[in-house]
């Protein structure tokens, strides 16, 4: 099974994302995410662009509604020729079998389909008081994660304090992608269960997600060939 460092290109237009990108040119072309905040302000045009200079992308629009409704965003999303997009599971197993449908070109391929378990910046005492889902945190996102494997998902986006459970619970070849993720000597932000890099690798996550340690790094090359250092042993 691959595994890979995703940059969170989490910025507000297409100059300030190619600008950052442009840095990369020459080098090993990373995996990138494009989240709602760039997706909304650019529209797919975006997604072709950095397609077109040769990156992974994975489109994070978590979508989370009726199971028709998905269904059609997601048949939409299926002619951009993203690698990775997603849902999140408390739509219901139907929901995320209704994604799958969507998903699924003509031809039988699709993009990877993972789902949303519970936010990195979700704690269980928020979870519980605020969401009144009263069985534990990780409890929680197991059975989020089985619903997701059930509906034909390839896997689910959890904290890389949960990949182990994850796996154990759905199997090695079930797909985790690690967001959360800071460097031992950066700043935790507004994250509240995340680890290092090093540490994602031990617990065996497959892909993690790294945002504003490399994106507002001095140098974001040397942060992103540090995360590949520390994850990858490249």
């Amino acid at each position: 099974m691959a595994k890979d460092v995703i940059i969170a290109c989490d910025f507000a237009s297409k100059q300030q994302t190619l600008d950052f990108l442009d840095r990369f040119e020459g080098g090993r072309k990373p995996f990138v995410k494009i989240g709602m905040e760039l997706f909304y302000a650019e529209g797919p045009d975006i997604v072709r662009e950095i397609k077109r200079r040769g990156h992974p992308i994975f489109l994070d629009l978590k979508l989370h509604d009726i199971p028709n409704t998905v269904r059609k965003a997601m048949k939409v999303l299926s002619g951009l020729d993203v690698d990775m997009c997603n849902v999140h599971a408390a739509g219901t197993v139907e929901m995320m079998r209704a994604a799958v449908e969507g998903l699924t070109r003509a031809d039988g391929t699709r993009p990877l389909l993972i789902a949303v378990t519970q936010l990195t910046s979700t704690s269980e005492e928020r979870m519980q008081q605020e969401l009144l889902i009263g069985a534990s945190i990780n409890d929680t996102i197991v059975k989020y994660a089985q619903n997701a494997r059930e509906a034909g998902l390839d896997g689910v986006v959890c904290s890389p304090l949960e990949a182990a459970m994850v796996k154990d619970a759905c199997g090695q070849d079930f797909v985790t992608v690690t967001p959360g993720i800071r460097f031992a000597d950066a700043a935790a932000d507004d994250q509240v269960r995340i680890t290092t890099p090093a540490r994602a690798r031990e617990i065996g996550a497959d892909y993690i997600v790294v945002g504003r340690p490399v994106t507002a790094a001095p140098d974001p090359v040397a942060a992103y060939q540090r995360c590949l250092l520390e994850f990858l042993n490249i």
